[in-house]
């Protein structure tokens, strides 16, 4: 009698864990089949994105418009020149830095060129330009030649654009990158007129070309994770393996 107890009890068991496993597997299959649908929605919105991107749509401001332009031109040049930096991170830092300085300082007197041609169309000046040149045929020079030749030797501008405390071989590497985009730099922001346009092309540039030196570290530095979003981390959850204990119980 115990014995005939005991085998149905074990019957039992056996057809509530076939229930479970059953069950169980016909969630994963939605839950795979949701998560599928999912990742080929996700797949085909980057798809259209990138294609768009090729013809995108204009944004309200036109100082965006002239911006998106200029950092087509000038980010692939920033991005090479930034990735041959692959000594130390203290050199890809200056090189961030130094650019980031550079792009503030060449337009702030671009800014305040433009203000001042305006001014001078409302108001007449006159300058007085002396003609004679019998007091500098006077002038007598004293100096050495070694002197001369001191005076007339540039400095390297590149201490000029330097920052202290900086790692010079970034510095110089900045330097000769942002030759290679200062001109289309100034004759983008040059376009601009309405104050509204030359402020949000001066904020958004400096932000993106931040923002693009952050994306240039990390594809160095390796450490790049693969992007997840919510649902897939609670589908995940609900697929996490079981434990002993569940396994034992068919659970």
């Amino acid at each position: 009698m115990n014995n005939e107890r005991e085998r149905e009890i074990r019957y039992s068991i056996r057809s509530i864990i076939k229930h479970v496993k059953k069950k169980r597997l016909n969630e994963e299959t939605q839950l795979r089949a949701i998560i599928r649908g999912f990742i080929d929605h996700e797949m085909k919105n980057l798809n259209e994105s990138q294609v768009a991107d090729t013809d995108p749509s204009p944004n309200k401001s036109t100082g965006i418009n002239v911006l998106e332009d200029l950092l087509k031109k000038i980010i692939p040049v920033l991005e090479a020149d930034y990735k041959i930096l692959t000594t130390s991170e203290e050199q890809r830092n200056s090189f961030r830095s130094h650019v980031i300085q550079a792009i503030v300082n060449t337009l702030k007197p671009v800014e305040v060129n433009n203000k001042a041609v305006k001014e001078s169309v409302k108001e007449e000046i006159d300058i007085e330009i002396s003609d004679d040149k019998s007091e500098q045929d006077k002038f007598i020079d004293i100096r050495t030649d070694s002197e001369k030749k001191a005076d007339e030797e540039p400095e390297d501008p590149r201490s000029e654009f330097g920052i202290d405390g900086q790692d010079e071989t970034g510095r110089n590497m900045a330097y000769s990158s942002f030759k290679k985009v200062e001109t289309s730099v100034i004759d983008s922001f040059e376009l601009l007129s309405a104050e509204e346009d030359k402020e949000l092309f001066h904020d958004y540039l400096i932000a993106n070309v931040k923002l693009y030196f952050d994306k240039f570290e990390t594809e160095l530095s390796g450490n790049v994770k693969e992007p997840t979003n919510q649902a897939y981390d609670v589908a995940n959850q609900d697929l996490e393996e079981p434990t002993e204990d569940e396994i034992e119980l068919g659970l």
